[in-house]
């Protein structure tokens, strides 16, 4: 585990935007995917990368959404190398059409999409939603990436995956004897956490393995924002969020803050070549014990994200669900 001492840490802050992130780097040739860039940070995140001169693939499940979000990009930074391409992540068939659709290298792919606190929902497979859709969409994605990923490293000295976790994988570790709550009671908020710490876990394997072939990946809290990822959110959760926000546990963020952290794991130099870190507020965070009150610890990392034994685990259950998805 990294002590306090050997964090990275960049000169940017919670109050940092994404735009003041990238201000300065010339991104010129350099090819990137932002999943979920039809709506919220994914928006901002795919906006700063294009006013950096990125050439962005925003891969979207609402095709005529993504459009409009295409237009406004090229409309607010000049940036014409912007591009629309359907992606569901809970449905395995659009992740393989979308990777046999890829052409040529690949820099920087942002693993932003996701879902928060749903019902009790699951795929054709019969995979719990918010996990298939958080982690294996994104899995699959990455393997499937993986040889244009290292050809982005080839020609440009890095690539760098960044998958967005939140500080709710304070709320479970990834169950391994039942991951898709076949014998346990569903909790959304549960279900919700096992799959950000299974991102978590996602960046410190594939970096083990990838590293090698130039390809780094690292994790992100983007913080609180107020999007529509709250829609399934009952009442009582936006009642304890809000008095978490009065009593100064967190502090609500702009939707370009909120693309701050990603755009930090992203380009900052801090940060190339390094991977399997957990960043908050634009720096690496400090690691917790597993019992921590997550409303003291909101921007710490729990020792089971970290494990790699249980990264070990999660990279071969992930890829038997994938070959095995009955």
């Amino acid at each position: 585990m990294p002590t306090a001492s050997s964090l990275i840490t960049t000169s940017f802050s919670a109050q940092s935007s994404a735009d003041e992130v990238v201000e300065g780097i010339d991104l010129s040739g350099t090819r990137a995917i932002v999943t979920g860039a039809a709506s919220g940070i994914g928006v901002e995140t795919a906006r700063s990368l294009a006013r950096a001169g990125a050439d962005v693939t925003l891969a979207v499940r609402d095709l005529n959404a993504g459009a409009r979000v295409a237009q406004d990009l090229t409309a607010t930074t000049g940036n014409v190398g912007i591009h629309v391409a359907h992606l569901d992540l809970a449905d395995q068939s659009t992740v393989n059409r979308f990777v046999e659709g890829w052409n040529g290298p690949l820099h920087l792919l942002i693993n932003n999409a996701g879902i928060m606190a749903t019902p009790e929902l699951r795929t054709a497979e019969g995979w719990e939603l918010q996990f298939a859709t958080n982690h294996l969409g994104h899995f699959a994605l990455a393997l499937g990436l993986h040889d244009s990923l290292a050809a982005g490293a080839a020609e440009r000295g890095d690539s760098r995956i960044v998958a967005l976790s939140s500080a709710g994988h304070m709320f479970s570790p990834v169950d391994f004897d039942d991951i898709h709550f076949r014998r346990r009671p569903y909790d959304p908020m549960i279900a919700y956490g096992q799959s950000k710490t299974a991102i978590i876990l996602f960046a410190r394997e594939a970096t083990r393995r990838w590293a090698g072939d130039g390809i780094t990946a690292n994790a992100v809290n983007p913080g609180g924002i107020a999007t529509g990822l709250q829609r399934h959110f009952p009442q009582e959760l936006h009642d304890q969020f809000a008095r978490h926000e009065a009593a100064g546990v967190f502090t609500y963020k702009t939707v370009q803050q909120g693309a701050a952290t990603t755009l930090v794991a992203a380009v900052a130099p801090e940060f190339a070549n390094t991977g399997g870190h957990y960043l908050d507020d634009a720096r690496e965070a400090h690691n917790v014990p597993n019992d921590a009150d997550p409303t003291e610890n909101p921007h710490a990392v729990k020792q089971w994200a970290l494990d790699p034994t249980a990264a070990k685990e999660l990279w071969a259950v992930s890829t038997d669900l994938l070959r095995n998805p009955a």
